[in-house]
């Protein structure tokens, strides 16, 4: 692999800025540019001069979409209007390379060359959707690439001898709905239609009521073995949440495997009352039971060389003069290993019962999602490795990561690796996610190797 100190920060590549906060309902955001207000004057790709043209040329077509002037990051929430611009953006790129497009039954959509039926298909690709004023990069990085990975193969007159396809999965972030990976979920059975269809935005909105409103059929969701049985392998490219690659300086990485992780709701019931008039003494405020616990699960964490974050929180009634009644948080936390894990998590849990208990505040802990630990497959990550590292003898690194991903969601039912693109400072969820051109570049032609390795051989 290509190896290099340099971590500077491609201009047009960057999301600069820092974001506040945004709520993630179908109304967040306001003056966010549309596909329609762009359509007219956009740039073409440019496919004939390769991969890193027609990469660049994507990367600044895409950029502007969803994408909030105020906070300078992204707010493209599923079934939303941002999303529904990344979909037709990632359609016109397939049909601009006679690619047979199609939405599969749960809002997934695909680009194949050859047919799919055939089988034993390669596929590759990420998401579109963000994170409340997120960054550029995490998702919209791998299906750019996967797209001018192609273009690069098409250039070097690449002959392929199983179908190819690129993918967007629907609702990889769980920004809208609470769940992350929801369409991948769906299709390989981890997520019941019934699971599906009690999911629920912060202003009431169901995801089937989401889904109809955006052209889409609610019914039609579930598992779909049968697609997933036309695949062979799916090779995930995305930029690197973390600075090991940065550290170690290289380009590219693969990864080894996704940390257990999950997210749990914490509802902290106490009572409502006058907050000038209420003596402290008299009051049962859950806010305090809540504070104590973050600190608790910082703590946790610490100890036992995990992560644990509270990062989202509802609170009745809501007023600057009222104590709360209800203070809900949510958890996510993620550990090397399942033990270490459950051992972090009920720590957490132990204090904040403790501290509900000492200030007279009912407690309800609720497990909303959660994903083992993800092994991806041995031969097709080292096959990854044995063909990056082909021309230049240098061993590739390996890497685990704790972020989830749809390559996880799908590894119990196909074959799948991840490649991972240097982070200069390993911030993520963020505007200020970066990456360098050179490295978004190197990546597209690691790709594009991976591909014709696998797909062309």
């Amino acid at each position: 692999m290509t190896k290099s100190g340099d971590s500077s920060v491609g201009a047009e590549l960057s999301s600069p800025g820092a974001g506040a906060g945004a709520g993630a309902g179908a109304g967040a955001g306001a003056a966010v540019p549309t596909r329609s207000a762009l359509r007219n004057d956009r740039p073409q790709p440019v496919r004939a001069e390769g991969g890193a043209a027609s990469f660049h040329s994507m990367w600044k077509e895409l950029l502007p979409v969803g994408r909030h002037s105020g906070s300078r990051g992204y707010r493209r929430f599923a079934w939303t209007g941002a999303d529904a611009d990344c979909r037709v953006w990632f359609r016109e790129q397939a049909e601009a390379r006679g690619l047979a497009y199609e939405v599969d039954r749960n809002g997934n959509q695909w680009a194949w060359l050859g047919d799919p039926a055939a089988g034993n298909a390669v596929v590759t690709g990420s998401h579109l959707d963000s994170v409340p004023d997120g960054g550029a990069f995490d998702g919209p990085l791998g299906v750019v690439s996967s797209f001018a990975a192609l273009d690069e193969l098409r250039g070097r007159g690449a002959e392929f001898t199983r179908p190819l396809a690129i993918v967007n999965f629907g609702d990889e972030e769980g920004a809208r709905f609470g769940l992350a990976c929801v369409g991948s979920r769906l299709t390989a059975g981890h997520l019941t239609v019934e699971q599906a269809h009690r999911l629920t935005d912060g202003d009431g909105v169901t995801l089937p009521r989401a889904m109809a409103a955006a052209g889409y059929d609610p019914d039609a969701i579930g598992p779909d073995p049968e697609r997933l049985a036309r695949i062979g392998a799916f090779v995930e490219l995305h930029v690197e949440q973390g600075r090991a690659l940065d550290l170690s300086g290289d380009r590219v990485g693969v990864a080894s495997a996704i940390w257990p992780h999950g997210r749990w709701r914490f509802d902290f019931r106490g009572e409502a009352n006058h907050a000038g008039t209420t003596r402290l003494v008299d009051r049962r405020d859950p806010m305090l039971s809540y504070a104590e616990t973050v600190l608790a699960a910082r703590r946790e964490a610490e100890l036992a060389g995990a992560v644990a974050t509270f990062g989202k929180i509802a609170v009745e009634p809501n007023g600057v003069n009222a104590i709360p009644s209800l203070v809900r948080g949510w958890l996510d936390s993620r550990a090397a290993d399942q033990a270490t894990l459950d051992t972090v998590v009920g720590g957490i849990e132990k204090a904040a019962r403790e501290y509900a208990e000492a200030h007279g505040i009912d407690l309800d802990v609720v497990r909303e999602s959660f994903t083992p630990v993800v092994e991806f497959d041995h031969a097709l990550r080292d096959e990854l490795g044995r063909i990056l590292g082909r021309d230049t003898g240098l061993t590739v690194p390996v890497l685990g990561t704790g972020a989830g991903h749809d390559a996880g969601i799908l590894s119990g039912s196909i074959p799948t690796a991840m490649l991972f693109v240097r982070n200069p400072t390993g911030v993520s969820h963020s505007p200020a996610e970066s990456a360098a051109e050179d490295d978004c570049v190197a990546g597209v032609r690691a790709l594009a190797d991976v591909l014709e390795g696998l797909a062309c051989a």
